[in-house]
């Protein structure tokens, strides 16, 4: 799942962006408003985390630009304004979800899986996914093959998660660095091969049934044969 984070104090973004990568999303960052305003509009997030004081273009008006867009980005609005008027003020600018600092990271955590929840309308929803006998929780992070529980590392779980949303569908290196890494560009490394090798050797070993699949010269593909 791909999140921005909006904000300009230095060590909070640090601290949110990591915690979230760490919590297996893949997440840009911006440190003005308007900057964060131009990410948000022109590419997909699952949600956005967004600080109301910000250089530029505040988080409030930031908000209501995206809402009167009809972007529809789930936001957790971050503030150190803690005043009821305040709470109202931002969630009546379009925000889902307002919370105060100083925060917990694992409260931030909790609320992003709650809006994304509620954004996919039920919790067994597009938050379950599921290809023959493996399946994989997304809030939970729990992957299933066959009854075994399997332990996937942050990154090799947004990948599989990545491969599931498009099953069927081959997807190339370059997608995958893109929605796994983040990078927009080639970084001229087997990054890419290594972590599909990883996951396909949890994923797949001692089942007779294959799911991930390399497509030579073209990329890779999640289906069953």
């Amino acid at each position: 799942m791909r999140a921005l984070v909006v904000e300009d104090d230095q060590r909070i973004a640090s601290f949110v962006v990591n915690g979230m990568k760490q919590a297996g999303f893949v997440v840009d960052g911006a440190a003005n408003g308007e900057e964060g305003l131009l990410m948000a509009s022109s590419e997909p997030y699952d949600v956005a985390v967004v600080d109301v004081m910000l250089p530029l273009l505040d988080g409030i008006s930031l908000i209501q630009e995206l809402r009167r867009q009809k972007v529809n980005t789930p936001v957790i609005i971050l503030s150190a304004k803690r005043s009821v008027d305040d709470r109202i003020r931002g969630l009546q600018a379009g925000g889902d979800d307002y919370l105060v600092k100083p925060f917990a990271f694992s409260e931030l955590l909790a609320r992003v899986q709650a809006l994304l929840r509620r954004a996919s309308g039920s919790d067994s929803g597009p938050t379950k996914l599921r290809m023959g006998s493996l399946s994989v929780d997304l809030l939970s992070r729990e992957v299933m093959r066959a009854g075994e529980k399997l332990d996937l590392q942050s990154r090799e779980f947004s990948l599989l998660e990545y491969l599931m949303r498009n099953a069927g569908k081959v997807v190339s290196k370059t997608m995958i660095l893109e929605h796994v890494w983040g990078y927009s560009f080639d970084p001229q490394t087997n990054v890419v091969d290594v972590l599909v090798c990883r996951l396909r050797n949890k994923i797949d070993k001692n089942h007779a049934v294959k799911l991930i699949h390399t497509i030579r010269g073209v990329g890779y593909v999640l289906k069953e044969t």
